[in-house]
Protein backbone atom coordinates (compact mmCIF):
# COMPACT_ATOMS: atom_id res chain seq x y z
CA UNK A 1 0.00 0.00 0.00
CA UNK A 2 0.94 3.17 -1.13
CA UNK A 3 -0.82 6.51 0.89
CA UNK A 4 -0.47 9.60 -0.63
CA UNK A 5 -2.18 12.82 0.01
CA UNK A 6 -5.04 14.23 -2.15
CA UNK A 7 -2.54 17.02 -3.71
CA UNK A 8 -0.55 14.02 -5.27
CA UNK A 9 -2.28 11.31 -6.70
CA UNK A 10 -0.15 8.94 -8.73
CA UNK A 11 -1.44 6.63 -11.27
CA UNK A 12 -1.90 2.91 -10.66
CA UNK A 13 -3.72 0.36 -11.33
CA UNK A 14 -5.70 0.48 -8.51
CA UNK A 15 -6.26 3.71 -6.48
CA UNK A 16 -8.48 4.17 -2.88
CA UNK A 17 -9.63 7.27 -2.07
CA UNK A 18 -10.44 7.52 2.11
CA UNK A 19 -12.41 10.59 3.54
CA UNK A 20 -15.17 12.40 2.93
CA UNK A 21 -13.85 15.80 2.39
CA UNK A 22 -16.21 17.02 -0.93
CA UNK A 23 -13.65 18.95 -2.59
CA UNK A 24 -10.88 16.89 -1.80
CA UNK A 25 -12.16 13.79 -3.01
CA UNK A 26 -13.44 15.51 -6.07
CA UNK A 27 -10.00 16.80 -6.76
CA UNK A 28 -8.51 13.29 -5.87
CA UNK A 29 -10.23 12.02 -8.35
CA UNK A 30 -9.87 14.44 -11.35
CA UNK A 31 -6.18 13.86 -10.81
CA UNK A 32 -6.02 10.38 -10.98
CA UNK A 33 -8.51 10.82 -14.76
CA UNK A 34 -6.02 13.31 -15.63
CA UNK A 35 -3.10 10.93 -14.96
CA UNK A 36 -4.23 8.41 -16.99
CA UNK A 37 -5.33 10.81 -19.99
CA UNK A 38 -1.56 12.36 -19.56
CA UNK A 39 -0.65 8.39 -20.06
CA UNK A 40 -3.06 7.93 -22.83
CA UNK A 41 -5.18 10.69 -23.98
CA UNK A 42 -8.10 8.28 -25.62
CA UNK A 43 -8.49 6.70 -21.80
CA UNK A 44 -12.26 6.60 -21.33
CA UNK A 45 -14.11 8.09 -17.79
CA UNK A 46 -16.73 5.53 -16.52
CA UNK A 47 -18.42 6.60 -13.46
CA UNK A 48 -20.52 4.37 -11.07
CA UNK A 49 -21.87 4.78 -7.25
CA UNK A 50 -21.95 2.42 -4.70
CA UNK A 51 -25.87 3.02 -3.99
CA UNK A 52 -27.70 1.13 -6.89
CA UNK A 53 -24.68 -0.36 -8.57
CA UNK A 54 -25.17 -4.35 -9.26
CA UNK A 55 -21.72 -6.60 -9.69
CA UNK A 56 -22.78 -7.26 -13.28
CA UNK A 57 -22.64 -3.62 -13.86
CA UNK A 58 -19.41 -3.18 -12.17
CA UNK A 59 -18.45 -6.18 -14.00
CA UNK A 60 -19.53 -4.65 -17.28
CA UNK A 61 -17.51 -1.21 -16.68
CA UNK A 62 -14.10 -2.91 -16.41
CA UNK A 63 -14.54 -5.71 -18.84
CA UNK A 64 -11.85 -5.49 -21.36
CA UNK A 65 -12.49 -3.83 -24.49
CA UNK A 66 -12.78 -5.76 -28.27
CA UNK A 67 -9.75 -2.88 -29.04
CA UNK A 68 -8.44 -2.64 -25.39
CA UNK A 69 -8.66 0.85 -24.98
CA UNK A 70 -7.78 2.51 -21.88
CA UNK A 71 -10.19 3.02 -19.21
CA UNK A 72 -10.68 4.74 -16.04
CA UNK A 73 -13.55 3.25 -13.58
CA UNK A 74 -14.50 5.54 -11.15
CA UNK A 75 -17.02 4.07 -8.26
CA UNK A 76 -18.29 6.65 -5.49
CA UNK A 77 -19.22 5.70 -1.88
CA UNK A 78 -18.45 2.17 -2.21
CA UNK A 79 -19.48 2.06 1.12
CA UNK A 80 -23.50 2.17 0.00
CA UNK A 81 -22.46 -1.01 -1.84
CA UNK A 82 -24.57 -4.24 -1.94
CA UNK A 83 -23.04 -7.54 -0.62
CA UNK A 84 -22.95 -8.82 -3.89
CA UNK A 85 -21.06 -5.61 -5.50
CA UNK A 86 -18.93 -5.71 -2.14
CA UNK A 87 -17.65 -9.17 -3.06
CA UNK A 88 -17.27 -8.34 -6.55
CA UNK A 89 -14.58 -5.43 -5.79
CA UNK A 90 -13.52 -7.34 -3.39
CA UNK A 91 -12.36 -10.02 -6.38
CA UNK A 92 -11.36 -7.73 -8.66
CA UNK A 93 -9.01 -6.26 -6.85
CA UNK A 94 -6.98 -9.90 -6.97
CA UNK A 95 -6.74 -9.60 -10.67
CA UNK A 96 -7.15 -5.96 -11.76
CA UNK A 97 -7.54 -6.12 -16.08
CA UNK A 98 -4.95 -4.61 -17.83
CA UNK A 99 -5.52 -1.49 -19.18
CA UNK A 100 -8.30 -0.13 -16.47
CA UNK A 101 -7.81 2.35 -14.04
CA UNK A 102 -9.99 1.39 -10.68
CA UNK A 103 -10.28 4.47 -8.72
CA UNK A 104 -12.42 3.73 -6.03
CA UNK A 105 -14.01 5.76 -3.28
CA UNK A 106 -14.82 4.81 0.33
CA UNK A 107 -15.92 7.41 2.98
CA UNK A 108 -14.07 5.29 5.94
CA UNK A 109 -15.91 3.76 8.92
CA UNK A 110 -17.39 0.35 9.14
CA UNK A 111 -19.66 -0.11 6.87
CA UNK A 112 -18.05 -2.02 3.85
CA UNK A 113 -14.93 -1.78 5.17
CA UNK A 114 -13.89 -5.02 3.89
CA UNK A 115 -13.85 -3.46 0.33
CA UNK A 116 -10.84 -0.81 0.96
CA UNK A 117 -9.08 -3.46 3.24
CA UNK A 118 -9.15 -5.00 -0.14
CA UNK A 119 -7.65 -2.67 -2.16
CA UNK A 120 -5.19 -1.80 0.41
CA UNK A 121 -3.98 -5.62 0.97
CA UNK A 122 -3.51 -5.15 -3.00
CA UNK A 123 -1.00 -2.76 -3.01
CA UNK A 124 -3.41 0.35 -3.75
CA UNK A 125 -2.18 4.00 -4.03
CA UNK A 126 -4.36 5.59 -0.84
CA UNK A 127 -5.27 9.22 -1.28
CA UNK A 128 -6.33 10.56 1.87
CA UNK A 129 -9.05 13.30 1.77
CA UNK A 130 -10.59 13.83 5.64
CA UNK A 131 -13.07 16.89 6.74
CA UNK A 132 -10.61 19.87 7.58
CA UNK A 133 -12.07 20.99 10.74
CA UNK A 134 -9.64 22.87 12.47
CA UNK A 135 -8.80 26.91 12.05
CA UNK A 136 -5.47 26.38 11.55
CA UNK A 137 -5.84 23.21 8.77
CA UNK A 138 -8.13 25.60 6.85
CA UNK A 139 -5.98 28.70 7.33
CA UNK A 140 -3.31 26.48 5.70
CA UNK A 141 -5.58 25.47 3.09
CA UNK A 142 -6.14 28.49 2.44
CA UNK A 143 -2.78 29.58 2.04
CA UNK A 144 -1.83 27.18 -0.12
CA UNK A 145 -4.77 27.91 -2.57
CA UNK A 146 -3.93 31.30 -3.27
CA UNK A 147 -0.39 30.01 -3.92
CA UNK A 148 -1.56 27.35 -6.14
CA UNK A 149 -3.55 30.44 -8.12
CA UNK A 150 -0.14 32.08 -7.81
CA UNK A 151 -0.63 34.69 -5.80
CA UNK A 152 0.67 36.46 -3.29
CA UNK A 153 -0.79 36.69 0.70
CA UNK A 154 0.24 37.02 4.49
CA UNK A 155 -0.91 35.54 7.69
CA UNK A 156 -3.62 38.17 8.85
CA UNK A 157 -5.00 38.10 4.99
CA UNK A 158 -5.69 34.69 5.28
CA UNK A 159 -7.09 34.59 9.02
CA UNK A 160 -9.51 37.51 7.67
CA UNK A 161 -10.54 35.35 4.88
CA UNK A 162 -11.47 32.16 6.42
CA UNK A 163 -13.08 34.75 9.04
CA UNK A 164 -15.18 35.90 6.56
CA UNK A 165 -16.20 32.97 4.35
CA UNK A 166 -16.41 30.20 6.96
CA UNK A 167 -15.22 26.45 7.07
CA UNK A 168 -16.70 25.50 3.56
CA UNK A 169 -13.72 24.58 1.50
CA UNK A 170 -15.45 24.76 -1.92
CA UNK A 171 -16.17 28.45 -1.15
CA UNK A 172 -12.85 28.99 0.33
CA UNK A 173 -11.22 27.82 -2.62
CA UNK A 174 -13.29 29.42 -4.63
CA UNK A 175 -12.43 33.04 -2.69
CA UNK A 176 -9.02 32.62 -3.24
CA UNK A 177 -8.78 31.87 -6.35
CA UNK A 178 -11.16 34.91 -7.27
CA UNK A 179 -9.36 37.43 -4.96
CA UNK A 180 -6.16 36.52 -6.76
CA UNK A 181 -7.96 37.25 -10.29
CA UNK A 182 -9.50 40.61 -8.73
CA UNK A 183 -6.43 42.08 -7.26
CA UNK A 184 -3.37 41.15 -9.67
CA UNK A 185 -1.49 38.27 -7.24
CA UNK A 186 -1.91 40.19 -3.68
CA UNK A 187 -4.27 39.20 -1.52
CA UNK A 188 -3.76 41.52 1.66
CA UNK A 189 -6.05 42.05 4.83
CA UNK A 190 -7.38 45.24 2.61
CA UNK A 191 -8.31 43.33 -0.22
CA UNK A 192 -10.15 40.45 1.94
CA UNK A 193 -11.88 43.42 3.72
CA UNK A 194 -12.87 45.34 0.54
CA UNK A 195 -14.57 42.12 -1.20
CA UNK A 196 -15.79 40.30 1.68
CA UNK A 197 -17.65 42.69 3.82
CA UNK A 198 -20.46 41.56 5.25
CA UNK A 199 -19.72 37.89 4.89
CA UNK A 200 -18.63 36.84 8.67
CA UNK A 201 -21.69 38.16 9.91
CA UNK A 202 -24.30 36.18 7.69
CA UNK A 203 -23.74 32.74 5.73
CA UNK A 204 -26.36 30.37 5.12
CA UNK A 205 -26.54 28.73 8.61
CA UNK A 206 -27.71 32.39 9.70
CA UNK A 207 -30.56 32.06 7.67
CA UNK A 208 -31.00 28.26 8.54
CA UNK A 209 -30.62 29.51 12.20
CA UNK A 210 -33.19 31.76 12.43
CA UNK A 211 -35.66 30.02 9.71
CA UNK A 212 -35.42 26.59 12.66
CA UNK A 213 -36.56 29.26 15.03
CA UNK A 214 -39.32 29.96 13.19
CA UNK A 215 -38.35 33.88 13.07
CA UNK A 216 -39.53 34.63 10.05
CA UNK A 217 -38.71 38.32 9.24
CA UNK A 218 -35.17 37.71 10.78
CA UNK A 219 -34.39 34.71 8.32
CA UNK A 220 -36.14 36.82 5.36
CA UNK A 221 -33.93 39.37 6.41
CA UNK A 222 -30.88 37.33 6.85
CA UNK A 223 -31.49 35.53 3.51
CA UNK A 224 -31.70 38.72 1.22
CA UNK A 225 -28.63 40.22 2.66
CA UNK A 226 -26.81 36.66 2.02
CA UNK A 227 -27.91 36.68 -1.56
CA UNK A 228 -26.67 40.67 -1.82
CA UNK A 229 -23.65 39.81 -0.63
CA UNK A 230 -22.82 36.29 -2.84
CA UNK A 231 -23.70 33.58 -0.71
CA UNK A 232 -24.16 30.91 -2.87
CA UNK A 233 -28.13 29.85 -3.37
CA UNK A 234 -26.69 26.18 -3.17
CA UNK A 235 -24.84 26.78 -0.01
CA UNK A 236 -27.96 28.05 1.33
CA UNK A 237 -30.36 25.61 0.75
CA UNK A 238 -27.37 23.30 1.88
CA UNK A 239 -27.98 24.83 5.40
CA UNK A 240 -31.24 24.73 5.72
CA UNK A 241 -31.63 21.10 4.83
CA UNK A 242 -28.59 20.68 7.67
CA UNK A 243 -30.83 22.54 10.33
CA UNK A 244 -33.66 20.17 9.48
CA UNK A 245 -31.49 17.14 9.90
CA UNK A 246 -29.89 18.25 12.73
CA UNK A 247 -33.17 19.35 14.90
CA UNK A 248 -34.66 15.71 13.52
CA UNK A 249 -31.78 14.06 14.80
CA UNK A 250 -31.69 15.80 17.94
CA UNK A 251 -35.33 15.41 18.52
CA UNK A 252 -34.84 12.12 18.33
CA UNK A 253 -32.56 11.57 21.37
CA UNK A 254 -34.41 12.55 24.96
CA UNK A 255 -33.07 12.29 28.14
CA UNK A 256 -29.35 12.58 28.47
CA UNK A 257 -27.23 15.03 28.57
CA UNK A 258 -25.95 17.11 25.62
CA UNK A 259 -22.12 15.24 25.62
CA UNK A 260 -23.65 11.85 25.81
CA UNK A 261 -25.75 12.98 22.61
CA UNK A 262 -22.79 14.82 20.67
CA UNK A 263 -21.12 11.66 21.19
CA UNK A 264 -24.23 9.76 19.64
CA UNK A 265 -24.64 11.99 17.49
CA UNK A 266 -20.94 12.97 16.21
CA UNK A 267 -21.65 16.67 16.72
CA UNK A 268 -20.29 19.14 18.83
CA UNK A 269 -22.10 19.61 22.59
CA UNK A 270 -23.25 23.46 21.64
CA UNK A 271 -24.71 22.57 18.27
CA UNK A 272 -26.98 19.54 20.33
CA UNK A 273 -27.79 22.70 22.90
CA UNK A 274 -28.77 25.16 20.03
CA UNK A 275 -30.42 22.14 18.03
CA UNK A 276 -32.19 21.46 21.23
CA UNK A 277 -33.69 24.78 21.51
CA UNK A 278 -35.06 25.07 18.36
CA UNK A 279 -36.86 21.28 18.88
CA UNK A 280 -38.99 22.99 21.05
CA UNK A 281 -41.21 24.54 18.43
CA UNK A 282 -41.20 21.52 15.72
CA UNK A 283 -43.38 18.67 15.52
CA UNK A 284 -42.36 15.22 14.12
CA UNK A 285 -45.32 16.08 11.59
CA UNK A 286 -43.60 19.28 11.21
CA UNK A 287 -40.16 17.83 10.64
CA UNK A 288 -41.30 15.05 8.26
CA UNK A 289 -42.80 18.02 6.00
CA UNK A 290 -39.50 20.45 6.11
CA UNK A 291 -37.33 17.07 5.23
CA UNK A 292 -39.73 17.28 2.05
CA UNK A 293 -39.57 20.97 1.77
CA UNK A 294 -35.68 20.81 1.89
CA UNK A 295 -35.38 18.02 -0.58
CA UNK A 296 -37.53 19.89 -3.29
CA UNK A 297 -35.22 23.14 -2.49
CA UNK A 298 -32.27 20.97 -3.34
CA UNK A 299 -33.47 20.25 -6.79
CA UNK A 300 -34.76 23.59 -7.21
CA UNK A 301 -31.27 25.46 -6.61
CA UNK A 302 -29.37 22.84 -8.79
CA UNK A 303 -31.29 24.02 -11.88
CA UNK A 304 -35.11 22.95 -11.65
CA UNK A 305 -36.25 25.98 -10.28
CA UNK A 306 -36.43 29.43 -13.14
CA UNK A 307 -35.21 31.25 -10.23
CA UNK A 308 -33.10 30.18 -7.26
CA UNK A 309 -33.52 33.06 -5.14
CA UNK A 310 -37.56 32.72 -5.00
CA UNK A 311 -37.33 29.27 -4.24
CA UNK A 312 -35.32 29.91 -1.25
CA UNK A 313 -37.61 32.48 -0.18
CA UNK A 314 -40.24 30.13 -0.53
CA UNK A 315 -38.70 27.23 1.17
CA UNK A 316 -37.87 29.93 4.16
CA UNK A 317 -41.83 30.94 4.08
CA UNK A 318 -43.20 27.00 3.65
CA UNK A 319 -40.27 26.22 6.66
CA UNK A 320 -41.66 28.34 9.23
CA UNK A 321 -45.43 27.02 8.64
CA UNK A 322 -43.88 23.55 8.66
CA UNK A 323 -42.62 24.75 12.47
CA UNK A 324 -46.32 25.26 13.52
CA UNK A 325 -47.72 22.26 11.44
CA UNK A 326 -49.81 20.43 14.53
Amino acid sequence: MMSVMAETVDLAPLTLVTGDEPLLVDRAIARAVAAARRIDPGAERRDGAGAGLTAGEFSDLVAPSLFAEPRVVVIRGAHESSRELAAALASYCQDPVEGVWLVLHHPGGARNKAIADALNKAGATVVTCNKITKLNERIDFVRAEIRRAGGRTNPVAVTALVEAVGSDLRELASAADQLVADTGGTVDEKAVRRYHTGRAEVSGFTVSDATMAGDLSGALESLRWALGVGVAPVLIADALADGVRTVSRVSAVKGRNSYAVASELGMPPWKIDRARGMARGWTTEGLVGGMAIVAELNAAVKGVAADAEYALEKAVIDLVTARHRK
